[in-house]
């Protein structure tokens, strides 16, 4: 087994509690996750608290959104770490890490994916699934850039 990590990074013009409130509840993640429109009949399951450590979501879909489930392991303003268990279309247990960093006006997220595969995976990885998780982070990013930046509508 072959331990791999994949990361992108962004500068949101936001402020850090604006963006962890994205990232700490998974009902935000529905505004910004890049995976979340690949299936309109996607089944979504929450479990534990409403956000924050302890909080779990659970999804299945069709053959593009897959099944899997998250659970928060950590929630800081500086950091959201999820474990990721993917069931279909094939199994894998990943770590997911959002380090959050105050950059002047805005702050600096780095959005990381780490574990283990297989030598099969791991040429594959680096051939194929590297290059495309690697884009929908960036997708992924950007949708959460323009969430922090939006005006908040006004009350």
């Amino acid at each position: 087994m072959a331990e791999f990590t994949l990361a992108r990074s962004t500068r949101i013009q936001a402020p850090v509690a604006r963006i962890h409130s994205l990232l700490d509840d998974f009902h935000q993640w529905q505004r910004w996750s890049p995976w979340e429109g690949v299936d309109p009949d996607l089944k979504r399951e929450y479990s534990g608290p409403p956000a924050g450590v302890g909080s779990t979501y659970h999804w299945s879909g069709n053959a593009k959104a897959g099944e899997g489930e998250m659970r928060m392991t950590e929630s800081s303003t500086s950091r959201v770490a999820v474990d990721l268990d993917f069931l279909k279309p094939f199994k894998a247990s990943n770590v997911i890490t959002f380090d959050l960093a105050p950059a002047g006006d805005g702050t600096d997220v780095t959005w990381t994916m780490t574990g283990t595969r297989s030598a099969l995976m791991g040429v594959l990885g680096k051939l194929f699934f590297d290059k495309a998780i690697g884009g929908d982070f960036e997708r992924g990013l950007a949708a959460l850039k323009r969430e922090a930046e939006a005006k908040p509508p006004a009350s």
